[in-house]
């Protein structure tokens, strides 16, 4: 089979949470009969052992690809480049998914400035990089183009309190997904952000045992499952071409966003 016949998708974050579960569901989405393409699935995240787990999950028939790093760091992403443009010679889709939230206790004006940065880092520069990576390789494909799908956050602009670090890199998620749709028109390259509010995951789960509310009270507060977001970016990367979801909110029903918690 050559690599005309091969869908290529990098998920990055895919050793859990949301990024194992859109990795099942892409898994089982492709091929399919309006994209009959082998699927590549190429699994990003820093630890290898539950990225393997992610790659036995997938549909048979699969193709697994097991990349190892902090999607950060320069020199990695540069290296995952050349080695995509090395066996396949083309990209699909990249779904921007890794993300961290760390915080010290206290006040905004009491965070740990390390950890601040780390998250900003790792949440801002490495959907940076691997939308510079997509861009290198989808421009110059045949057919050119491609399409971006970006993680947000409701918490972008409806944050909670003493959570800044994560808040700005959320927002600056927007700012990357708006200027990839404009800079990738050229290309043919779309660019969507899913905004996600309360999914179960290990870094979303802590609101089931009471989050903080803006009036400083403690409420415990619902969550859905990931599924409902796996589902949605495989649904946004079997769109046609022609189709280009900008934004899109998905919360778990009946939490404290919309009018007055």
């Amino acid at each position: 089979m050559t690599t005309e016949n091969k869908r290529v998708i990098i998920v990055t974050g895919a050793s859990a949470g949301i990024g194992r579960a859109t990795s099942i569901h892409l898994s089982e989405t492709f091929p399919s009969p309006t994209h009959p393409e082998q699927l590549v699935l190429i699994l990003v995240g820093r630890r290898k052992a539950e990225l393997e787990a992610t790659g036995s999950l997938l549909r048979q028939g699969t193709i697994v690809e097991i990349a190892t790093g902090d999607a950060s760091d320069e020199a990695f992403v540069s290296g995952l480049e050349t080695t995509i443009k090395e066996a396949y010679g083309r990209l699909d889709l990249v779904f921007n998914n890794a993300g961290i939230n760390k915080k010290s206790e206290g006040q905004f004006e009491d965070q740990d400035i390390t950890l601040f940065r780390e998250v900003l880092d790792v949440n801002i520069m490495g959907a940076v990089l691997f939308t510079k990576l997509a861009f290198n390789i989808m421009k110059s494909q045949t057919p050119k183009g491609g399409r971006i799908i970006n993680n947000g956050s409701i918490s972008a602009t409806a944050p909670r309190p003493n959570n800044t670090s994560y808040t700005i890199s959320k927002h600056a998620i927007t700012g990357l997904t708006r200027s990839t749709s404009l800079d990738g028109r050229k290309y043919g390259i779309t660019c969507s952000q899913i905004d996600i509010g309360n999914a179960s995951t290990a870094m979303g789960n802590h609101v089931q045992s009471g989050s903080i509310q803006a009036d400083g009270s403690t409420k415990i507060e619902p969550t859905m499952s990931a599924d409902n977001v796996a589902k949605t970016v495989a649904f946004i990367a079997s769109l046609g071409t022609d189709v280009d979801v900008l934004s899109l909110e998905i919360l778990a029903s009946g939490m404290p966003y919309v009018g007055r918690g």
